[in-house]
């Protein structure tokens, strides 16, 4: 078989897909629940804080891999958690809850960051005006903090993507890693074709994010 051969007899650009539709769910509920964790991070509730800290504090410390094998090991096949009737759709949705609570946790770092940035004289004004912390937090100190965040935020979803492979240890078998051991597997004799293929694909996938970042990060930063 030549190189050329591969691209007919597998569906490589559907194997990107999935990732790329991982990637985006997973970076759409990670940021929701990041949102939510840097708001208690900041909370003057103590007990808010403690637990936003704990929790950020056990997913970034934890490998990834042992997260999705809990996904299918543990929350579905002993919780019996399912999020649908059809198998293969059911672990694609279980490889996205534990990508999006493992990257909510970096996400929640990325913007408490950005909220560093804010000066301290924004949330005292929004005080003088009568505004209570959630209102001051989310209306004042969050959308100034977002602007200062783009930078780690786009690192964060560059890492979201390639963080994507690991859904191969949640029983997504259409991925690009599980294709590309398929590959591998039934053509050994074209490995180093099979790697590079896999490897220019994220290569043109990481790029424009990264350049669309850096782009951002300079349009919207805080003159000062």
């Amino acid at each position: 078989m030549d190189f050329m051969s591969l691209f007919s007899e597998y569906n490589i650009p559907g194997a990107f897909l999935v990732n790329i539709e991982i990637t985006v769910w997973s970076a759409l509920f990670s940021f929701i629940i990041g949102v939510v964790l840097v708001m208690m991070r900041i909370s003057p509730i103590s007990s808010l804080q403690t637990i936003a800290k704990c929790y950020v504090e056990l997913f970034k410390n934890m490998p990834l891999t042992i997260i999705m094998v809990f996904m299918v090991l543990g929350a579905y096949a002993q919780l019996k958690l399912s999020f649908s009737d059809n198998f293969d759709m059911n672990f694609f949705w279980l490889a996205i809850t534990g990508l999006s609570l493992y990257t909510a946790a970096f996400v929640c770092e990325s913007l408490r960051s950005g909220i560093n940035t804010v000066p301290l004289g924004q949330a005292e004004a929004a005080r003088a005006l009568g505004l209570d912390f959630w209102q001051s937090a989310s209306e004042i100190i969050l959308p100034q903090a977002l602007r200062g965040s783009v930078a780690p935020l786009g690192n964060t979803l560059i890492a979201l993507l390639k963080n994507s492979t690991v859904a191969a240890a949640a029983s997504v078998a259409t991925e690009t890693s599980s294709l590309m051991s398929e590959m591998i597997e039934y053509h050994a004799d074209l490995i180093i074709p099979i790697f590079l293929i896999f490897a220019f694909g994220y290569v043109i996938l990481i790029i424009p994010i990264g350049m669309i970042t850096t782009y951002l990060s300079n349009k919207l930063a805080v003159r000062r």
